[in-house]
Formats: C-alpha cells, sequence, structure tokens
C-alpha cells in the first residue's frame, strides 16, 4: 500500500492533471475512485479533519447541487459535510489527496507543488 491515497475521479480534467503530477514527480499513489468506492463516514470524517480548509470547500457548489436544491449555508460544519457527502458522494471536490496526517483538495492542481 502507498503512503499518498488520492479520491480520484477520471473524468475530471483537474483530477486527472493531479494524478499526472503525482505521477511525474515519482509518488506511488493508491488511487481510489471514490464515485465507485466511496469513503465510509469514519474516512470521510478523518481527512475532513486533516484538511486546511474549512470542512465546506470539499462539497461541489455545482449543477447537481442545485438539482438537489441544497443551500451551502446549511453544510458547514464538519458533520454537516460528512453527512451530505455519505449520501451524495458525487458532491465531494476532487482530488483529494492524502498523505499520513494531512490532506489536500488539489484543485487546482497546482497545490500539490508546495504540498509535496
Amino acid at each position: 500500500m502507498a503512503d499518498v491515497v488520492i479520491w480520484h475521479n477520471p473524468n475530471c480534467g483537474s483530477s486527472r492533471t493531479a494524478l499526472q503530477l503525482l505521477r511525474d514527480r515519482g509518488v506511488d499513489a493508491d488511487v481510489v475512485q471514490y464515485l465507485k468506492t466511496p469513503p465510509a463516514r469514519a474516512e470521510l470524517e478523518r481527512v475532513v479533519g486533516l484538511l486546511p480548509t474549512p470542512p465546506a470547500d470539499l462539497v461541489r457548489k455545482d449543477k447537481r447541487f442545485g438539482e438537489l436544491g441544497l443551500d451551502a449555508a446549511a453544510y458547514q460544519s464538519p458533520a454537516e459535510v460528512v453527512d451530505l457527502l455519505v449520501e451524495h458522494p458525487e458532491l465531494m471536490q476532487r482530488p483529494v489527496v492524502i498523505q499520513g496526517e494531512r490532506a489536500v483538495i488539489a484543485r487546482p492542481p497546482s497545490t500539490l507543488d508546495d504540498w509535496l
């Protein structure tokens, strides 16, 4: 098992770019296609706690968010974000890169430059 994990969506350009950046840097990463294998509640809770950004940043406020009739103000706390992403993993911002006790939303992928 690699010490870096990337929650990846192969249909997302930013996610593909981040994965390629990791590979170009020689980083051996476990690739988890989170839409096929969504992270369990406990893992989401752990990663939300590792992010250096507010928990709400992990939620995509995109077309799907709007279709569901959701209000961004209702998803600010770690518990609210985790509850939402357990029910709707497609709303997770991607990619998320995790290494040990730190995690980052690699959007834009250049975020990984300083993180690595």
